[in-house]
Parts: structure tokens; C-alpha cells; sequence
């Protein structure tokens, strides 16, 4: 057996059987953009976590897997609690622990999200689209959801629970464009993300990808425009 399948086994008998690591490193492909991830941990005391994705500019992960460029552009966002009634996490002036390069919700997104991921060449720019976050988490149950950035959970524009659902921009396909150049791509349903933290983490779930049932109407999109940040063009139909 290789060193990569027994690492993965290893990884989903921990997740099994709730036991502890400082990093915890998740890689899969989601089937559309309208799915999402999600995994729930447990921080058994209080400590810094960061989250970084590498799916979209490549790199190496917390496990020392080499992550290729080429996925899609990712959200990322922290909830309180798990399953429909968990609620997105807040900083201490209410903004809500969700990243991505089409957000404007300082000071998680979009400035410096990207290093030490890598940057995607899209018409005469190269362009940063993974996430980083770095924040101080009391003990506690958490839920990780990772979205494209263009499927947004509707709890970013009110501080609200992952049962809202999602504000759904993709138009049903994976595409990143540059607004600078007017070049698009269209990237794979490829994603990859790490959690560490100065604790030990505890999992008691093993991850799944899912796919959630679509919420979205016109007054949420007025809700959650001033969030959006223009450097990202939603996908060309």
C-alpha cells in the first residue's frame, strides 16, 4: 500500500474515531457549483486557526501533499455549531468569517487572501483567488463550509445560519474572469483546504462533500450586493 492511500486511510480512522491532530488537510472535487463542502471540528481548548485553501493557484498543503493549480475559485466561511442550525461566525464588529476574492468584507476578504497559494495567469494578469483566514477561536464545535465564490451562503449577508441557504451567481458553470483583461477560464471542480492550529483538533465527522438546496430571491441579492466585490466577473452566459 502507498504512502498516500495509507496516509488517506489514516486520515478518515481519525476522523472516525475523533481523534486529534494540529492540521487537518481535505482535498475532493466538487460535482457542480452548485455543491458545497463542509466539515465539522471541535477545538477542545481555545487557540489560532488558520484556514487556507490551495485548490485554485496550487501549492503545498499542512499534509505535504503538492496541491495543482487549476480548481475552482473558493469561499470559504466559519460557522458556530453544526448541521442547519449553525451560525456563521463574527469577529468583534459583526463582520462574518467568510472569505473570497468577490467579497468586500474587510478585514477577511479579499486584501492578501491569497499567499503563500499560487496565482493563475487569466488573460495578461495573474490572479490570486484561494482564501486565507487566520483568526483566535474560544473552545468549541466548528463547521468549515467551502462554496465557489460565487455560490454564496446567504448567513454572509446577515450574520445568519447555514439553513438560509445560498445567493446562486455561477450561472451554473465554473469560470473565473479578470475584469482588467475581459479574459475568462474555466477552471475544474477541484478543491483543496487546511485547517491548523497552534491546538490539537478534534474531528468527530468524517467529511462529505454535499449539495444544498438552492434559496435564493431578489431581496437577498440587494441584501448581500454590498458584499460583492467587483473584481471578480460573475460567469459570462
Amino acid at each position: 500500500m502507498n504512502k498516500y492511500v495509507t496516509g488517506m486511510l489514516c486520515l478518515f480512522a481519525a476522523s472516525a474515531l475523533g481523534l486529534s491532530a494540529e492540521s487537518l488537510s481535505y482535498t475532493g472535487t466538487l460535482s457542480s457549483p452548485e455543491s458545497a463542502f463542509q466539515t465539522t471540528f471541535t477545538l477542545p481548548a481555545a487557540g489560532s486557526v488558520t484556514f487556507q485553501t490551495w485548490g485554485f493557484g496550487g501549492g503545498i498543503n499542512a499534509a505535504g501533499q503538492v496541491i495543482p493549480a487549476g480548481g475552482f475559485d473558493p469561499l470559504i466561511a466559519l460557522f458556530s455549531g453544526s448541521g442547519p442550525t449553525a451560525n456563521i461566525v463574527v469577529d468583534g464588529s459583526s463582520n462574518p468569517l467568510a472569505d473570497a476574492d468577490n467579497l468586500s468584507n474587510p478585514p477577511w476578504s479579499f486584501v492578501g487572501n491569497c499567499p503563500p497559494a499560487g496565482t493563475v495567469a487569466i488573460g495578461s494578469n495573474n490572479d490570486c483567488g484561494d482564501d486565507f483566514m487566520q483568526t483566535p477561536l474560544p473552545a468549541g464545535t466548528y463547521t468549515l463550509l467551502l462554496t465557489d465564490a460565487n455560490y454564496i451562503p446567504q448567513a454572509v449577508f446577515d450574520n445568519g445560519t447555514l439553513s438560509e441557504g445560498f445567493v446562486d451567481l455561477t450561472g451554473g458553470v465554473f469560470q473565473t474572469c479578470d475584469p482588467g483583461s475581459g479574459a475568462c477560464i474555466n477552471p475544474n471542480g477541484n478543491y483543496a483546504v487546511d485547517i491548523v492550529s497552534d491546538q490539537q483538533i478534534l474531528t468527530s465527522t468524517t467529511p462529505e462533500p454535499s449539495t444544498f438546496l438552492l434559496l435564493c430571491s431578489g431581496l437577498a441579492l440587494l441584501a448581500g450586493a454590498k458584499l460583492l466585490n467587483p473584481r471578480r466577473i460573475p460567469p459570462l452566459t
